[in-house]
């Protein structure tokens, strides 16, 4: 269709991720609760995780720049916690057949720091497409961790 727009396929929240040749490697994923180890009287530590994020481009949208929104928010739908901006070009190989649609991949590692424990989501958008957002609802819970003993 002449009139689809670039949209957010896929989107996986994992231990780990990485796009290579088009391809996602994951590690850990599809998880929707994060168990964070917190120390006594300590800041909030950092979190580490992936996200896999699979586009679609239709063949009239190729050759273009497109805006790609990923957004970490809490459960009050604070946006602070987390705002990643890219931009994505897909071209036409020469052989791709008329009226193909591509599915370029993004892998992104994230470094966090949670501001507290509770309910997050993420939220992966193009512009020009609001009604195709995708969401990932997950938990963030703290454990204690206790501190050695000498």
């Amino acid at each position: 269709m002449v009139n689809e727009p670039v949209t957010i396929e896929s989107l996986i929240l994992a231990n780990h991720v990485e796009s290579v040749n088009g391809l996602l490697y994951i590690s850990g994923g599809g998880w929707n609760n994060h168990n964070r180890f917190v120390a006594p009287s300590a800041p909030p530590p950092i979190s580490h995780l992936g996200l896999a994020v699979i586009i679609a481009v239709p063949w009239h949208e190729t050759n273009r720049m497109h805006s790609i929104t990923i957004e970490i928010r809490d459960e009050d739908a604070n946006v602070a916690v987390a705002n990643i901006n890219a931009q994505i070009n897909v071209g036409r190989p020469p052989t791709l057949r008329p009226g193909t649609t591509q599915y370029p991949t993004i892998g992104l590692p994230v470094d966090i720091v949670f501001p507290h424990a509770g309910g997050y989501e993420i939220i992966a958008r193009v512009e020009g497409a609001e009604e195709k957002v995708r969401r990932w609802p997950f938990q963030v819970q703290d454990v204690t961790r206790l501190a050695a003993t000498a």
